[in-house]
């Protein structure tokens, strides 16, 4: 089966051990979403980054219902590169390499396609992996233990590393690390094999409120994060010069009456960058919020039920017309229709079986 025009690429990791990553054709202009494949060869993936080429993925493997993955014998855990063919999505893995630190949870590829930054939750560090002309990944070449506690007594004692974004200009790496509640601030080098800490080496989250992942509004200047522990969501003002950032807000991303528990998960912005998403474990529910575009600043929230319980992770097509749902407790992905003019969301009625999806990556 070939892809069409209109068509795009999700790959899916499932959080089952032995399941690997499930690639899905998607068509932009129905919100059909259609399994092509599914590779086995790459155990219990927790996040998928895409090359800016578009041609290689890589997928970090961490611990799941407590079995690590190891690499060579070492309680490390890995990323794995796979090559692609962009008309049948079929998978070809590469090679893997161990991650230096326990459980990764997210990995990320910057704008020039040189390097893969891996963020180890469990290792409380991060790592630098280079990537070389066959997409294929080198040895760490740069690696940073974080080190303190917050004021959680059974999340924070120790740092946990959830995730590493890399800004539009490619200049700066920023850390979200849940234990230590701080945004740890990296400078990619020239051989972007290196990653530095910043003069102004991290940024401080509210005690208690467990930053989790990280999304830059396209054009550089602003930057937000979601929050697990404290469910908000916080916007930042980013100065690409000298790599320090600067609080503008802070809002909730469950609505006033929801008591009970909730953990937040996943954050991505639109392809306009008008629109803000970020999703509800607990209240099971994407929050929308508008960006003004001079400000920074967030508007009030719209939510929409996930259309299942623990949505883990979601994307946003190239187009900014639909969001995908990785619904991990419910074995399902769940496609939305994004209204342009408002961000809302609304049903298209396309649900897909995928068993315990934990990652969700549109290419």
């Amino acid at each position: 089966m070939t892809q069409k025009s209109g068509e795009t690429l999700v790959y899916v990791g499932s959080y089952k051990a032995s399941d690997g990553i499930y690639a899905y054709r998607f068509d932009v202009q129905s919100g059909r979403l259609e399994q092509i494949g599914h590779n086995v060869e790459t155990p219990q993936p927790l996040y998928i980054a895409v090359h800016p080429q578009r041609d290689a993925i890589y997928a970090v493997h961490g611990a799941v219902s407590g079995r690590e993955v190891k690499v060579e014998g070492r309680p490390d855990g890995a990323v794995s590169a796979l090559s692609f063919n962009r008309t049948s999505g079929a998978m070809t893995l590469l090679n893997t390499q161990p991650s230096r630190g326990q459980s990764p949870c997210y990995v990320s590829v910057d704008v020039t396609g040189q390097v893969a930054l891996v963020a180890n939750y469990d290792g409380g560090s991060v790592t630098a992996l280079p990537i070389v002309f066959d997409r294929s990944l080198g040895a760490p070449s740069d690696f940073h233990q974080h080190e303190g506690s917050s004021i959680d007594p059974k999340r924070q004692t120790k740092a946990y590393a959830h995730a590493i974004a890399i800004d539009p200009s490619g200049k700066w790496a920023i850390a979200a690390d849940l234990g230590i509640d701080k945004l740890m601030v990296y400078e990619l080098a020239e051989d972007r094999g290196r990653i530095p800490a910043a003069p102004t080496p991290w940024a401080r989250s509210k005690a208690g409120s467990g930053p989790r992942h990280i999304a830059f509004h396209p054009g550089g200047r602003y930057m937000y994060v979601i929050h697990e522990l404290n469910s908000t969501m916080v916007a930042y003002e980013f100065d690409n010069a000298v790599g320090v950032l600067t609080e503008l807000q802070s809002v909730p991303t469950v609505p006033a009456a929801f008591t009970a528990p909730n953990y937040c998960a996943d954050i991505h912005i639109g392809p306009s960058g008008r629109f803000v998403y970020g999703s509800n474990r607990g209240h099971d529910s994407i929050v929308a919020y508008a960006i003004d575009q001079k400000s920074g600043r967030l508007s009030s929230p719209s939510y929409m039920t996930s259309g299942g319980k623990t949505p883990r992770a979601f994307g946003i097509d190239p187009t900014g017309r639909f969001l995908l749902s990785a619904n991990l407790a419910s074995d399902s992905v769940t496609v939305f229709r994004i209204d342009v003019a408002t961000g809302k969301l609304e049903p298209s009625g396309q649900v897909v079986s995928v068993p315990s999806p934990g990652c969700l990556t549109v290419v």
